[in-house]
């Protein structure tokens, strides 16, 4: 049985907006990855899988219950990280989790406090005056304290400093090792990588790709600048896979390409040239997979690859 099955799954707003046709399932064990940009559907995607909304038609399941059918035994198996959870301000962190380990199975309050110390939580505050670093920590806790076998976070780093972060991260791989289930939806290509299996893509309401991670880092895409002493021709880089030149400026000083794949080539072509400076940032998700982004068609239906 899949943590997670949609079929056909379609919610649809006025003015054409919403997710359309969505075709995917998430396998037990696995960290599945949702990407695409703000605006692409996965958040309306998240309240569909957690039967906060009706879909106008299709369907979702979680272990086989039907999310909106079944909504309070698919909810009962999943621990949800939403993008804008509104917490008790007047309630210190510690009786956030007490209360809502009053609905837990026996333990939650004790593992909640572990995962506390563990992300340096300080649970005696109050929460509004907690950064939003430390809300999102807290927010983080309560999905996790109750050892669900389904996670869904929507966004679950977003606020957090690099090394809380990977330490989220790090989570993540540790409830996968123990045979937990996660679907985290970003729109952070990089983050999803580290930990992720597969990855859907989502452009517009519709899904474009499902790809295992070495696929989908294969055909990323990267911008590159590079600063030179001197004028360099346009076929410095001919022949090389995997590279092109997007554009040139001051005379072939200043050069921007596009580059996908194994960069070592291209590297010991550069070894070769008289470099001055190169900028070679990571991949916003759109530049990442423009192939998927720039045909402003409907997307064609998407073969899902197997876990």
């Amino acid at each position: 049985m899949s943590a997670i099955e949609a079929r056909a799954l379609t919610r649809t707003y006025r003015g054409g907006r919403g997710v359309f046709e969505l075709d995917f399932r998430v396998e037990e064990g696995e960290i599945f990855g949702f990407l695409g940009p703000n605006g692409a559907g996965k958040t309306t995607t998240i309240r569909l899988l957690m039967g906060m909304l009706r879909p106008t038609s299709g369907e979702a399941r979680v272990f086989g219950l039907d999310t909106w059918r079944q909504s309070p035994a698919a909810k009962a198996r999943i621990g949800f990280v939403p993008g804008d959870l509104r917490l008790y301000e007047r309630m210190t962190g510690e009786a956030v989790l007490r209360f809502l380990a009053g609905y837990r199975p026996r333990g939650s309050l004790d593992r909640g406090r572990r995962l506390a110390r563990q992300l340096d939580l300080d649970l005696s505050q109050r929460v509004r005056h907690l950064s939003k670093g430390n809300r999102q920590k807290l927010i983080l806790v309560q999905a996790l304290m109750h050892e669900p076998p389904l996670l869904v976070l929507d966004e679950p780093t977003s606020g957090l400093d690099p090394l809380v972060q990977a330490a989220v991260l790090n989570l993540l791989l540790e409830r996968r090792s123990r045979g937990g289930t996660v679907f985290l939806s970003s729109h952070l290509m990089q983050e999803v990588e580290k930990v992720a299996d597969r990855a859907a893509v989502l452009r517009e309401g519709r899904l474009v790709a499902i790809e295992t991670m070495d696929r989908l880092r294969a055909v990323r895409e990267r911008r590159m600048e590079i600063v030179l002493d001197a004028p360099t021709a346009g076929d410095a880089f001919a022949g090389l896979d995997g590279v092109r030149v997007v554009a040139r400026h001051d005379d072939g000083r200043r050069l921007e390409l596009a580059v996908h794949g194994d960069p070592r080539g291209l590297l010991q072509r550069l070894a070769g040239l008289p470099v001055a400076d190169l900028v070679y940032p990571s991949a916003d998700l759109e530049t990442a997979f423009r192939h998927y982004y720039q045909d402003a068609a409907p997307a064609a239906p998407v073969e899902e690859v197997p876990a």
